[in-house]
């Protein structure tokens, strides 16, 4: 891996799981942490805070900003950005990693969390980078990483759960449009 000393990284969905993951990994790796999520405090029942990801963060050797955020609004997207480059100066990559799943078909989702899953997995994708643009364009090396699966018609990712999967081939598809809009600026 890259020396990623210095650099900034926002990491949605950081507070657990493989967003944590990978945000323990680049502190290991030298660099600074934006814990972007909205689990500021402890869950019922998944384990796991803001707070908790920054200190694994810090211990691991990176330094940690936790901001809770619903990434589904703008304004609290652009408000952790704005936090970032106040406390970090710059950043360098973000990582779209939050999501909301609900393995259901059409006939068994409810609109709200339809919603939801589109609100959180491909439309926050798009808030969340175009929120990074600017200051991405500074960046030495700026990326985007966004987890998401690649394209596949096959109909067994439809049949059972079409909502989840459109959600997820959203993030895909403007990952892909964005790589080659954002081409011309090295990202």
């Amino acid at each position: 891996m890259a020396n990623l000393k210095g650099k900034t990284i926002i990491v949605t969905g950081a507070s657990r799981g493989i967003g944590r993951a990978l945000a323990v990994k680049f502190a290991r790796d030298g660099a600074n942490l934006v814990v972007a999520a909205k689990t500021a405090k402890p869950h019922p029942k998944l384990k796991g805070t803001i707070y908790d990801a920054a200190q694994e963060i810090e211990a691991a050797g990176g330094k940690a900003l936790p901001f809770q955020v619903d990434i589904r609004f703008e304004d609290q997207v652009n408000a952790m950005v704005q936090a970032a480059m106040d406390r970090f100066s710059g950043i360098d990559i973000l990582v779209n990693n939050a999501g909301a799943i609900s393995l259901s078909g059409v006939e068994k989702t409810p609109t709200n969390r339809y919603d939801l899953m589109q609100a959180i997995n491909a439309r926050a994708v798009f808030v969340c980078s175009r929120a990074v643009l600017p200051f991405l364009k500074k960046s030495g090396n700026p990326h985007i990483l966004t987890l998401s699966p690649p394209i596949n018609l096959d109909l067994k990712w439809f049949q059972d759960h079409a909502p989840y999967t459109l959600s997820k081939y959203g993030m895909t598809m403007l990952s892909l449009g964005m790589s080659a809009e954002f081409k011309k600026y090295g990202i």
